[in-house]
């Protein structure tokens, strides 16, 4: 029996760590400071740079891209998307912003500074969030696959699965580079996914449910989910939002008792 025992021991020692559910740690939000957000923006893609927000909309007719003022929510700049296109994430790169659209196959480039169209793309598949890492530049397509593209050519350099526990992530939306880990909203939840780059893993879960009261005033029309991610590398300040939210949140990450 005891030889049974030490054999079954080696064999699980020999099969690495426990995957079972509930072995990924997880986080609550701490919120820190609260700005207001446009509860008409149906956020699809989010980044802070130079001490403003930069968020791309979705839906037909009503998509843009615009530069924001975090501490009032105000837009200083807008470029509306046409109505045709249903705009996804965008992602900075040198002079450039690159954005997705849903269904189209297609992407636009645009000048950072003026907004001023420069170019389209084109991809197979949905586009749906874009986050970059310094060298390259990540998109998902809600699937369990993270795609990582050339950031001057835009050509496919390679793909990733993310999987937690063993099993895939899908519906992975907006993304966002932090300290090394690509953060992504999980569409329809109130979780983000913490997922190493190079071999997919959910490494973190973090729990933004309860971040609006009831009496807030949620923008009209359906949808309005958790989704927009901005880290500010400078100060390590995180911000997160929802489409059609009427709040922006700065947010800690507080870990939860191990169960």
């Amino acid at each position: 029996m005891r030889f049974l025992i030490l054999a079954a021991a080696l064999a699980a020692a020999a099969c690495g760590p426990a995957t079972e559910a509930g072995s990924i740690p997880e986080y609550a939000c701490q919120v820190v400071h609260t700005y207001p957000h446009d509860n008409t923006a149906y956020t699809q893609g989010l980044f802070y740079l130079n001490g403003f927000l930069y968020e791309g909309t979705g839906l037909n007719n009503q998509s843009s891209i615009r530069k924001v003022k975090l501490e009032t929510g105000e837009v200083l700049e807008k470029r509306d998307v046409p109505g045709q296109y249903f705009g996804e994430g965008i992602v900075n790169w040198k002079d450039r912003l690159i954005e997705l659209t849903w269904l189209a196959q297609e992407g636009f480039i645009y000048d950072l500074a003026t907004f001023e169209p420069r170019s389209n793309y084109h991809y197979p598949g949905q586009g749906w969030g874009l986050t970059q890492d310094g060298k390259r530049i990540i998109m998902s397509d809600g699937t369990a696959q993270l795609r990582f593209w050339d950031p001057e050519t835009l050509a496919e350099l390679g793909r990733v699965t993310v999987t937690a526990d063993g099993q895939p992530v899908k519906d992975l939306n907006e993304l966002e580079w932090v300290k090394g880990e690509i953060y992504a909203n999980v569409y329809q939840t109130d979780r983000i996914a913490r997922i190493d780059p190079k071999s997919g893993h959910v490494v973190g879960w973090i729990d933004c449910a309860g971040l609006l009261s009831p009496s807030d005033p949620i923008g009209a029309g359906d949808g309005a989910v958790l989704n927009g991610i901005a880290y500010d590398a400078a100060t390590g300040r995180l911000f997160v939002t929802g489409k059609l939210w009427p709040k922006l949140f700065e947010i800690k990450l507080v870990k939860k008792a191990a169960r």
